[in-house]
């Protein structure tokens, strides 16, 4: 079957890899469409460091086609959304809703891939730029089948991450005001998680003036090209900040922009060393900085909500697919994604294929 590899030195496509089985509690699925995130090319400049080879893709849906022993959730012909969150279900965070912080879920790659009879990596627990993978049940979750299955994909990381982060994490209550830097596919989730949330003023600002029209579709009540006017807009600084790009000066602006009890929350992904400064005394008046995983989600819940709330027109899904492209195009896709020309690019898999 065909897949999108990186070998530590080229990204590749490439038509021998082999992927076995479903064991006890696991599912194997046709990927039908899968988003590409930064992240995935993150993996390919070094920014997140991970071991080759390995099968990337993280941000998909499809078709289940096998279950293992001991899953009842889902089943052969179910259509689902991955969740890149392999959490064990048992342990003292799980047991306490909050999947993201399962240590069993950090940093253990499996290997469920073959190439030459040589095993292959799989990248954040799902490796969707495959025609098929195998993944923990706990990361299935069925959705219903009048939902596209490329909009679908891209609800397990852009849209759990930055709705989740609006909604689970920063809490945002209705007449905030939220700031998001960056609006590249995890801040317009952003976005339209504040709007969601019932935010006032959203203020959306990017340095390329061609996401205006997104942002403001996703529900920016402002756009701007530099946190420099923000101050212009609300004096007193903003009650959420979400630094959605991952460099250090960009954080710093988050936090200096807070208002009162304001929050600063990371979403962006600098290289894993970078350290980022502000002044200790911005915070005395009950300001904070919050990291966010994944948007602190609980992917079978929410991933169901959200699907729920794009069924009954709240969440946009479909608009933010800029464009498909068949996988043997993802050199294309990764381009026109680091070029800042989509908000999110889709790849389309065929699985007809052995």
């Amino acid at each position: 079957m065909r897949g999108v590899l990186f070998d530590g030195k080229q990204v590749r496509v490439v038509d021998d890899l082999e992927v076995r089985e479903p064991g006890p509690g696991e599912v194997r699925v046709a990927v039908s469409a899968a988003g590409l995130c930064h992240s995935d090319l993150s993996v390919v400049d070094g920014t997140i460091p991970f071991p080759v080879p390995v099968v990337l893709g993280h941000e998909g849906a499809g078709v289940v086609e096998a279950v293992g022993a001991g899953v009842s959730h889902v089943r052969p012909g179910d259509h689902v959304a991955l969740s890149t969150l392999a959490n064990c279900g048992t342990c003292a965070d799980c047991d306490r809703g909050r999947p993201t912080m399962c240590r069993r879920a950090i940093g253990r790659p499996g290997r469920p891939f073959l190439r030459g009879g040589e095993p292959v990596y799989q990248f954040a627990s799902t490796s969707v730029f495959a025609e098929r993978t195998v993944v923990r049940a706990v990361q299935a979750v069925r959705v219903p089948k009048d939902v596209p299955l490329p909009s679908a994909a891209l609800i397990g990381c852009g849209v759990l991450t930055g709705v989740g982060a609006v909604l689970n994490r920063a809490r945002v209550e209705r007449g905030d005001s939220v700031l998001v830097i960056g609006v590249g596919g995890i801040g317009l989730n952003v976005v339209q998680g504040a709007r969601i949330a019932g935010a006032l003023r959203i203020v959306a600002v990017d340095a390329n003036p061609a996401k205006e029209e997104a942002a403001r579709r996703f529900g920016a009540t402002d756009f701007l090209t530099s946190t420099d006017a923000v101050k212009d807009l609300l004096p007193t600084g903003v009650d959420h900040a979400f630094e959605c790009v991952g460099r250090v000066e960009l954080i710093r602006q988050a936090v200096d922009l807070l208002d009162r009890h304001g929050q600063a929350i990371l979403l962006g992904v600098p290289p894993a060393a970078a350290e980022a400064s502000f002044r200790v005394s911005s915070l005395y008046l009950d300001k904070s900085v919050l990291g966010c995983r994944y948007g602190s989600s609980r992917p079978q819940h929410d991933i169901a909500l959200y699907a729920d709330l794009y069924r009954e027109g709240h969440l946009l899904l479909d608009e933010l697919v800029t464009r498909t492209y068949p996988i043997d195009d993802f050199e294309k896709a990764a381009a026109d994604a680091e070029a800042g020309r989509v908000a999110r690019g889709v790849l389309t898999l065929s699985t007809t294929r052995p």
